[in-house]
């Protein structure tokens, strides 16, 4: 296990790295001018951007810059501006060229919204789609599991922003009762019911798919040899779904599952900007617009490292799930 674990580890950080790489030369070796972005239009000149040019370190060559962006990872890093030095502790994911502020204060600060964002849903998704799958493979063929399977399919089919936009532009589908999302200064009630409108419908799309998942796992797994040996010595019917078939047939969906919350964690700027969450999709998309490059760069480095952790939790937990699989 030990030896698994350093080579997955191994593996991990060589994907990080190569996202590190291509993204810095995607972003900064572009013919984009990474400067202009502070230096407004009606108070830009030569000797200004030269000058902005100079003090965020964009005059030196592409390989030294990156090796300063790399340094300030693991040692952080000092930035000019306005005269004043301004320090970005390590890791430190660079310098906004647009609110003046480190790329660690405009993400970490933002990171544990949609981290809330995230988990909320994925307990709705998992608790709707894992209960309601089970539920239709234990009446396979049936009109009740003909129904939940053409729903979900149904479900699945529109588009997603579709949906939100319904529930954000009228909330009477939500009976008109859920506040909308506020900041945790406004307090601990207030900023979790605000969260559970935009958690509600994006658990409630994506356990759609987790219907069909479950369902098949279970159909599959209850098919199997050991569970009619279990049948036919007595075992009762509940004890035989839950404690045989249901651990075997979870080992799929909670492959499914990580990779899913790891999507989510980088994947929920539609549900921010729709209902107006301050998660980093959010400002990640505003970065976009404002073609702030270090944001973005932050937002997609933060991404391949939740992406690689979770896949990385995700094999280790797998062999634990199920004692069938051994890791080679």
């Amino acid at each position: 296990m030990l030896t698994y674990i350093l080579r997955r580890l191994a593996l991990a950080l060589s994907v990080i790295l190569a996202t590190l790489v291509s993204t810095f030369l995607i972003f900064f070796a572009g013919p984009s001018d990474p400067a202009r972005a502070m230096c407004p239009e009606t108070r830009c000149n030569a000797q200004r951007l030269e000058a902005i040019t100079k003090s965020l370190g964009l005059d030196k060559p592409l390989g030294a810059q990156f090796l300063d962006y790399f340094k300030g990872l693991f040692v952080g890093r000092d930035f000019l501006y306005a005269g004043d030095t301004v320090h970005c502790g390590a890791p430190c994911l660079g310098f906004s060229f647009v609110t003046r502020r480190s790329v660690n204060d405009e993400l970490f600060s933002r990171f544990p919204n949609t981290v809330v964002l995230a988990l909320m849903a994925a307990v709705v998704f998992v608790t709707i789609g894992v209960a309601v799958g089970i539920f239709a493979a234990v009446r396979r063929g049936t009109a009740l599991d003909r129904t939940v399977v053409g729903a979900s399919q149904v479900l699945g089919a529109i588009p997603y922003y579709v949906l939100a936009l319904l529930v954000a532009l009228y909330p009477v589908i939500l009976w008109n009762i859920l506040p909308q999302y506020s900041s945790l200064s406004s307090g601990v009630g207030p900023y979790f019911l605000g969260m559970l409108a935009p958690a509600l419908i994006l658990g409630f799309v994506t356990s759609a798919s987790y219907v069909r998942y479950t369902r098949n796992s279970m159909i599959e797994t209850l098919s199997m040899d050991y569970i009619r040996t279990a049948r036919s010595k007595g075992i009762s019917e509940r004890t035989v779904l839950f404690r045989h078939g249901f651990r075997a047939a979870m080992s799929p969906i909670a492959t499914i599952l990580g990779l899913d919350i790891a999507a989510l964690l980088t994947g929920t700027l539609i549900t921010e900007q729709i209902f107006g969450v301050d998660g980093i999709g959010r400002r990640g998309l505003a970065a976009l617009k404002a073609q702030d490059l270090p944001v973005i760069m932050g937002t997609v480095l933060i991404g391949a490292v939740v992406v690689v952790i979770m896949n990385l939790v995700v094999d280790i937990m797998y062999s634990f799930i199920d004692p069938r699989v051994r890791l080679s």
